[in-house]
């Protein structure tokens, strides 16, 4: 039994919000070789309030409620001008919930230092909880099992100039850049893998008929979230009928890490506010003076494998 923390910028159950969050916590609680100790929030896909209280709506959707809910960053490590208030109608829906009381990069470190070599921590949001953490105490990255993040690029480009980064990475580039700095055992599981995970509308209709009570809720926003990205990509037909799994595929490897091929590398993470901002630049250590290895990057992924366990799992709920 692996034991984890979940640092999420959870977003499923908003409409025209990514969905892929809430898959990853779903599959965290339903993979019988994980025990999810905590969840933390950190802004990101949307604002922390908000992942707060659709974490906790879908930890009381999944039975999973015991399970101890913390509120994380409300802005990136170095730009507290970048927060952003919960939506009015988000509050009013969810606000009936309140997670316990505390500060998520805190708990994470004594959760942590509490049972050394036992936690595993998989961030899949924005990695400022993280860094804050590993700040707070020196002792966390040698205490962590490991990190495991869903986050960046490594064998391509985005082709974004808007964003030229992946999401998680681009959003906090200057906490990420201080986790690479950590010393802590890393691994990455990024774009260059994801994007190959997908699911489609006929999986959600085949969610939305297993007659659980996640599989409705479940088919429910992947079609619109299907729907929200066809509408963004007009007449690409990668978007027309599917989307990928980021987050979840950084869950499963956690137990599974046979599902994606890995490599060792030195990352570094170009930060500041010019058009390479959230760029990882990666060394896969190939030449006689490369420098140390500061983490392993998921390089390729069975893609059927995953979806295979995935839709198997998740059918359990």
């Amino acid at each position: 039994m692996t034991r984890i923390i979940l640092d999420t910028d959870l977003a499923m159950g908003a409409p025209g919000s990514d969905i892929d969050d809430g898959f990853a916590l779903a599959l965290a609680h339903a993979e019988a070789g994980i025990e999810l100790d905590l969840i933390t929030t950190v802004n990101g896909n949307t604002d922390v309030e908000s992942a707060t209280l659709l974490s906790l709506e879908l930890a009381a959707r999944l039975d999973c409620s015991g399970v101890p809910i913390y509120q994380g960053a409300a802005a990136p490590l170095t730009r507290p001008d970048r927060y952003r208030p919960a939506p009015a109608e988000t509050r009013a829906e969810f606000g009936h919930h309140a997670p316990r009381p505390g500060y998520a990069a805190a708990e994470i470190v004594e959760h942590v230092l509490a049972n050394p070599g036992e936690i595993t921590l998989v961030a899949v949001g924005p990695l400022t909880n993280v860094a804050a953490a590993l700040s707070l105490s020196p002792r966390l990255a040698s205490s962590v099992r490991e990190i495991v993040i869903m986050g960046g690029i490594f064998l391509g480009q985005t082709h974004d100039t808007g964003m030229p980064g992946e999401f998680n990475i681009w959003t906090d580039p200057e906490a990420a850049e201080a986790v690479l700095h950590s010393g802590a055992p890393l691994r990455f599981v990024g774009l260059d893998v994801t994007l190959q995970v997908r699911v489609t509308r006929e999986h959600a209709r085949q969610m939305g008929e297993s007659g659980g009570r996640f599989g409705e809720f479940a088919a429910q926003f992947t079609t619109a979230w299907i729907d929200h990205m066809a509408s963004q990509h007009p007449g690409d037909p990668l978007h027309a009928d599917s989307c990928a799994m980021h987050d979840p595929l950084a869950v499963a490897v956690v137990v599974r890490p046979e599902l994606v091929t890995w490599a060792d590398a030195h990352v570094q993470v170009i930060t500041g506010d010019g058009p390479a901002r959230g760029v990882m630049v990666t060394d896969l250590l190939g030449s006689v003076d490369a420098p140390a290895p500061n983490c392993q990057v998921a390089t390729a992924v069975d893609a059927e494998a995953f979806l295979s366990y995935f839709l198997t799992t998740i059918g359990q709920l």
